[in-house]
């Protein structure tokens, strides 16, 4: 009696699949120039990403490149104003970002402009170049976020400086910049009057970063807040 009943449900749901199928196919059947319009609309634009990343995209960053090479050599020299302008026949930061906006080159040009205005002092131009600026690379984000925070500092926005050093420590963790931020971070802290924070800030450095230039001279900075929380 079980088996009959095993069968019966597996002819049922054999006939479940069949109709399954059968429908599928006369949708299929039904739409079939509209399923091969759409199907040959996604391989055209596949075939335009490819073909314009090959030969539109990369060369024009190549370009882009070669335009930046002299405003790199500016900003190494620090030579601020002449990396931003250009000098000549030699285009600046600004000329790359305007000319080749797409690029990879026009994107980080845009976080070399934002560093050049910090140096020179202008500080709101600063944060508005380096604020649009986006990246995964973890040493470029962490000094992105350091010089925001500094830029901040400079304005007397304390409390803005704080989360954009907590926001580079917690994005781009490493063992280069974090050290450098959790110690900007401590200093504005004692600036703040918040020693608990600065304390944390600074014990954090001795604790995960002893073996760093930040960590071996911690110890002082812990000392010193020490002594104004004994106070």
């Amino acid at each position: 009696m079980s088996k009959k009943k095993n069968v019966k449900q597996t002819d049922k749901n054999l006939e479940g699949i069949e109709q399954v199928l059968t429908r599928s196919e006369q949708f299929i059947e039904d739409n079939q120039k509209i399923l091969t319009y759409v199907l040959s609309g996604l391989i055209i634009i596949l075939l335009v990403v490819i073909g314009g990343n090959r030969y539109y995209l990369k060369p024009l960053n190549e370009e882009a490149a070669a335009d930046m090479f002299y405003a790199e050599r500016f900003f190494e020299v620090d030579s601020f104003n002449l990396a931003l302008n250009g000098l000549g026949t030699y285009p600046g930061f600004l000329d790359v970002m305007d000319d080749y906006g797409f690029t990879k080159s026009a994107k980080i040009a845009m976080y070399y402009a934002g560093v050049c205005y910090h140096n020179m002092g202008d500080y709101e131009t600063a944060l508005d170049y380096l604020g649009k600026f986006k990246t995964n690379d973890l040493l470029v984000g962490a000094a992105k976020y350091s010089t925001m925070g500094d830029a901040c500092v400079e304005l007397g926005e304390l409390e803005k400086a704080v989360s954009l050093y907590k926001k580079g420590i917690e994005k781009y963790q490493n063992n280069f910049s974090s050290p450098i931020l959790l110690k900007k971070l401590g200093i504005v802290y004692e600036e703040l009057g918040d020693l608990d924070q600065a304390l944390d800030s600074y014990q954090t450095i001795e604790s995960l970063y002893s073996e760093t230039p930040e960590g071996r001279e911690i110890k002082k900075y812990i000392g010193r807040v020490e002594s104004k929380m004994s106070l």
